[in-house]
């Protein structure tokens, strides 16, 4: 499957923001919570930075298929 070297930066774009807004968000988490808060948050974050590897070597992938393709001018 081709994509444009736009697609593949808005995927590599969508892969970092997860990874912020993640990582944000285990640091902003308050104490006081019941443990299983903790547990059922640490697995989200876990799935959603796998989610976002993924899609960070999906991106990487396109982008640099992209650039090694020849050109059509």
């Amino acid at each position: 499957m081709k994509s444009t070297r736009r697609t593949a930066g808005f995927i590599l774009l969508v892969a970092a923001f997860m990874v912020f807004e993640w990582i944000m968000l285990g640091f902003n988490l308050a104490d006081g919570h019941p443990t299983a808060f903790y547990v059922v948050h640490g697995i989200l974050i876990a799935v959603n930075l796998l989610i976002a590897l993924v899609l960070g070597v999906i991106g990487v992938r396109a982008w640099r298929s992209h650039r090694s393709a020849p050109s059509d001018g």
